[in-house]
């Protein structure tokens, strides 16, 4: 049986695993992944999936495969990151599949996940990258309690990255 790791009144969030390979693909395959340099083809998606299994065993903490309720259907995934120990944890969030776009699935899993980081892994602040175009997740972050932070240097491998700060 999946152990989940949070729950929302519609959600189960869960570490990534096997059997997210198939939907993971899928999305990775498509035009959402437009604004994280995509699409990618079923190598990089393994990779993709691979580091995000391989974050919780190397930071002890990740992102979250998001999964509906009722169905246990991924949605997509959302949760903390940080490829660089230097930098602050990323709050990071994607829907994987246009129809479960705009029904409040990523809202209700990033409020779950920013008191997840406050109160289990004991952050304080966090950040997002936003492709500057991606106007949906900019408004997201501002939902979510982020202030825009004009004086960030966008990091070399996102160059058009606008960067929130989260006080959480």
């Amino acid at each position: 049986m999946q152990q989940y790791n949070l729950q929302t009144d519609r959600l189960l969030l869960r570490r990534p695993q096997a059997s997210d390979l198939a939907p993971y693909s899928a999305y990775c395959a498509s035009d959402r992944t437009l604004y994280v340099g995509g699409p990618f083809n079923t190598v990089q998606a393994f990779e993709k999936l691979a580091a995000m299994i391989g974050h919780w065993e190397l930071r002890g903490f990740g992102r979250f495969v998001l999964t509906d309720r009722m169905t246990v259907r991924a949605l997509g995934h959302v949760g903390a990151m940080q490829l660089d120990s230097s930098d602050l944890p990323e709050m990071t969030w994607t829907i994987w599949f246009g129809q479960d776009e705009g029904q409040g699935y990523a809202t209700e899993a990033c409020k779950a996940c920013l008191l997840h980081a406050r109160d289990v892994l004991g952050f304080s602040t966090m950040i997002a990258r936003i492709a500057a175009d991606n106007l949906p997740s900019r408004r997201l972050a501002l939902r979510l309690g982020g202030v825009e932070n004009p004086t960030a240097a966008a990091p070399e491998w996102f160059p058009d990255a606008v960067t929130y700060d989260f006080n959480v």
